[in-house]
């Protein structure tokens, strides 16, 4: 068969070599049995690694064909377009089918992993050059990345072929597979991951591996936190009883998804997530030192996240995987976000949205500013924030002010006042329009294209975003790649990097967070919260709220408490902002809720950028200036991905997804 991956198909897979950097590097030569492979301790160890070769790349939010393209399909992304359309818009207004789905290649991707893993499993034992602790560890690791795969299948088609602790066979037919139940498929994936936690150590040191070089492999703790979002997703609306997937029934005359809610299964979810917490082994990353300021301590606290690699907080993750071309694989990312002209390679293609925008509370009250957006037209209107007025947020007018983080070295400037007074994470996260790039022209090396001098000025490290012909556009050179939206990322750019020849932002190295603490205390608040144990969910949200400098949310909304409904919403308001930026979370959460089909769909709100306009102007919010995609749309059908058509002609049976 050509889409169901064989052993056979997978060792020649595995003979391709990796260019990375770090522990999955690969490079096998041609041996000619696996006997002989797997007998030697070079290379069992890399076709052990090969297994993190199929890691997605969530931290790529323009890959489409991946999970990191999803986030842009949310409320709190924005996607702009240099000049083309691409499939990331295809799938924001909902304009995809089984047929035109078929570019994207994780059905394909995960299931040769999978196979791949469970060759690791069957064939571990003919290493004969490594000693059996090690033995045993390769064989958990493998179990573990094996039911991630499947968690992987999971939460973007739903159930799936479940092959079991077996390679899948090589005389199958596809006309007789069709996909196990959803309760078949989280048992499988639990149980595996709780054969691996019984072996796996809690660090790789354990069993003789090198931190230098290993760093990012399975541990104990690594699989404990995929197990925990894994009982969290089965808990959740999307996968519990849904109404819209009643009667699903594969070809064997099983019903795919449950038929009824099971509110058991938030206990065994918050089991999962304490578990966690329990061994006190992990904790919210903090900067080394402190200034004694709230404020600026919540800004550093909240960097160290990325800033501090292989940090107290990361439970599991990997060197983040761009791109690979000569800005580097985290510059890359950070080149996307970056201010054209102000930088080199600056693409300004990746942008929050106003909806994150607007989401960030206010440091004093540490209330979240807007509640809502009038809905008149069957979508959110961010031009008409629903705002709450004890909250202390001012959305019109302009304040003279200094920049409060990273730039004591501008001068003062005119701040919209939508932009004052608010957390930390806003400014450690964001730049918006008028305020200045953070990096100190004194740095800047390159010739400014501005005034073809080597000179640079505060003034020339000012975002402005305007585009167009006019004078203005003309002086900041926004005639390709522009900022379509009025904000900037700069949560990965560290303060004072020039960013003016490849080798600055080749320097940048950061581990991708894909596990970490404060998601188990999320994990676990929102398991109390549907479970009644509201003081011990605010318990828990309260520390992430603390690491980045707001009070606590009893001090922010007195009865929160005893209103289960305003907690569930705060909870979800703070979990989009700590995870802003960070892969596809905030996209696979409002799935799970069933959240997205209210809170995506709205037009491509800007602000008003197009030339001629004055800066005062442009602090207007626009939904005409956005080239393409002019709408976000989502439905009930876009819950889950659906089989490709090239898959539904080789399996025949296969039960296509609800809309599909």
């Amino acid at each position: 068969m050509k889409r169901i991956i064989t052993l056979s198909a997978i060792v020649l897979l595995a003979m391709s070599a990796l260019s990375c950097d770090s522990y999955f590097d690969v490079e096998l030569q041609d041996q000619a049995t696996l006997e002989e492979m797997f007998s030697k301790r070079g290379t069992a160890r890399q076709l052990a690694a090969h297994m993190y070769a199929y890691l997605p790349k969530e931290e790529n939010p323009v890959d489409a064909s991946s999970e990191g393209g999803f986030s842009g399909r949310t409320d709190a992304r924005q996607v702009n377009a240099s000049a083309y359309a691409n499939t990331v818009f295809d799938l924001r207004v909902g304009d995809y089918s089984p047929a035109s789905i078929t570019g994207y290649f994780m059905w394909e991707n995960y299931y040769k992993a999978i196979a791949h893993c469970t060759l690791v499993i069957d064939n571990i034992h003919l290493d004969v050059e490594d000693n059996q602790r090690v033995r045993d560890y390769m064989k958990a690791e493998a179990r573990f990345m094996r039911a991630y795969y499947y968690f992987l299948l999971l939460r973007t088609y739903g159930p799936v072929i479940i092959w079991g602790d077996q390679a899948a066979p090589t005389d199958v037919l596809g006309e007789s597979l069709d996909r196990n139940t959803l309760d078949e498929n989280i048992d499988f994936i639990v149980s595996e991951l709780d054969k691996a936690i019984e072996v796996l150590p809690f660090s790789i040191t354990e069993v003789g591996l090198q931190e230098s070089s290993d760093m990012g492999r399975a541990t104990k703790g690594a699989a404990m936190a995929v197990k925990s979002r894994v009982l969290l997703y089965a808990a959740s609306p999307l996968f519990n009883g849904n109404e819209l997937y009643k009667g699903m029934t594969n070809c064997y005359g099983d019903k795919i998804f449950p038929q009824q809610y099971d509110e058991t299964k938030w206990e065994t979810a918050k089991k999962a997530a304490k578990e966690i917490i329990d061994l006190n082994m992990y904790s919210l990353v903090k900067a080394d030192e402190t200034t004694g300021d709230k404020f600026t301590d919540g800004v550093r606290n909240y960097q160290q996240i990325f800033f501090k690699q292989w940090n107290e907080e990361t439970i599991w993750g990997w060197w983040m995987n761009f791109y690979t071309d000569w800005l580097g694989r985290t510059g890359g990312f950070i080149g996307a976000c970056a201010p054209r002209n102000i930088t080199v390679e600056g693409w300004q293609s990746l942008t929050p949205s106003f909806k994150l925008v607007d989401a960030y509370a206010m440091f004093e009250t540490g209330r979240y500013p807007v509640t809502g957006y009038d809905r008149t037209t069957g979508m959110n209107d961010y031009s008409k924030p629903v705002i709450d007025e004890q909250s202390g947020y001012v959305a019109e007018g302009f304040t003279t002010i200094r920049q409060q983080i990273d730039a004591d070295w501008a001068p003062e400037f005119e701040a919209h006042n939508s932009t004052l007074n608010r957390e930390p994470r806003y400014y450690a996260s964001l730049i918006p329009n008028g305020y200045y790039w953070p990096c100190d022209p004194a740095l800047k090396t390159m010739t400014n294209p501005k005034t073809s001098k080597a000179e640079w000025t505060a003034e020339d490290m000012r975002c402005h975003f305007w585009r167009g012909s006019g004078a203005l556009c003309e002086r900041w050179d926004q005639t390709s790649s522009n900022n379509y939206f009025g904000y900037a990322w700069r949560r990965l750019y560290k303060a004072d990097n020039p960013l003016d020849v490849g080798s600055d932002y080749q320097s940048i190295k950061y581990v991708f967070p894909a596990f970490r603490l404060a998601e188990v205390y999320f994990n676990y608040a929102e398991c109390c919260i549907e479970t009644g144990d509201y003081d011990e969910a605010i318990k828990y949200i309260d520390l992430i709220r603390e690491r980045s400098g707001l009070n606590s949310l009893k001090e922010a909304y007195p009865g929160i408490d005893s209103d289960p409904e305003l907690l569930r919403w705060c909870f979800r308001q703070e979990k989009m902002i700590e995870f802003a930026i960070e892969g596809p979370m905030h996209f696979y959460d409002s799935c799970r809720w069933m959240t997205a089909k209210t809170e995506f769909p709205s037009l491509n709100w800007t602000l008003n950028l197009n030339d001629p306009v004055n800066y005062h102007d442009s602090w207007v919010r626009s939904s005409e200036d956005f080239p393409l995609a002019k709408y976000a749309k989502f439905g009930d059908k876009d819950y889950l991905l659906p089989f490709d058509s090239d898959q539904l002609a080789e399996m025949t049976n296969l039960t296509q997804n609800y809309g599909f």
